[in-house]
């Protein structure tokens, strides 16, 4: 496929985007069916980074960053980059400088299935950065690639205007079009948890209230 960048790109309700940035990583990905989690190497690069924003996606080759250049310009004020390369890299993409264009343009934050530098400035300036490794490696800008076509980042497949989610818990990806009937889930999930919540404050076990003790009976357990 010949490099491109697709300027336009369908974004979910930016309402629905907020709640799920409220819920949080864990409770989405529970609430949709334990789908869209990003492998677990992926960390914040500092513990307080949170991020909740459609996805802007980007796919570059390995120790080349030119096509996070060409993305900045089409995104939208509330919107993250997410980014993977054609195979594995572990070198410094995105540093300070970029940082500070994103910001400029309102972009929300950064996942890459590869690197980033400068930490203690992405730090001082809290951007938010999800990312396989961290290092000073440079990159150089000479080889084109996609904005917004589908990838696969970190064992997770994003397209275009879906939702990520991110937090210490990790990164998960909401497709656009389920993210309202999402939102509903998680607003149910939270409710049945604060009864159980309840319930095991009062000192009822979870072997009772989940109904556990038949379960292990019939897995063959015995209390001796």
């Amino acid at each position: 496929m010949k490099p491109r960048i697709v300027r336009n790109i369908e974004r979910p309700d930016a309402e629905v985007v907020r709640k799920l940035g409220e819920f949080g990583t864990a409770t989405v990905h529970e609430a949709q069916g334990r789908t869209g989690l990003m492998l677990p190497y992926m960390r914040p690069i500092y513990p307080t980074a949170r991020i909740a924003s459609p996805a802007v996606t980007v796919l570059c080759h390995p120790g080349d960053n030119l096509m996070f250049h060409a993305a900045i310009e089409v995104c939208k004020p509330g919107d993250a980059l997410v980014v993977a390369t054609h195979s594995d890299s572990t070198d410094g993409f995105f540093g300070e400088l970029l940082a500070t264009s994103c910001q400029a343009h309102g972009i929300q934050g950064l996942v890459i299935h590869a690197g980033v530098r400068d930490v203690a400035d992405l730090t001082a300036m809290q951007f938010p950065a999800f990312s396989r490794a961290i290092s000073a490696q440079g990159t150089v800008k000479e080889t084109a690639g996609y904005v917004n076509i589908d990838i696969v980042c970190a064992g997770a497949l994003v397209h275009p205007g879906d939702v990520i989610v991110g937090d210490v818990d990790g990164i998960v990806v909401v497709p656009r079009q389920d993210a309202p009937e999402v939102v509903r889930l998680c607003e149910a999930r939270l409710a049945k948890e604060a009864k159980n919540r309840e319930r095991l404050r009062a000192g009822e076990l979870g072997l009772d209230m989940y109904g556990l003790r038949e379960k292990l009976k019939n897995l063959g357990v015995e209390w001796v």
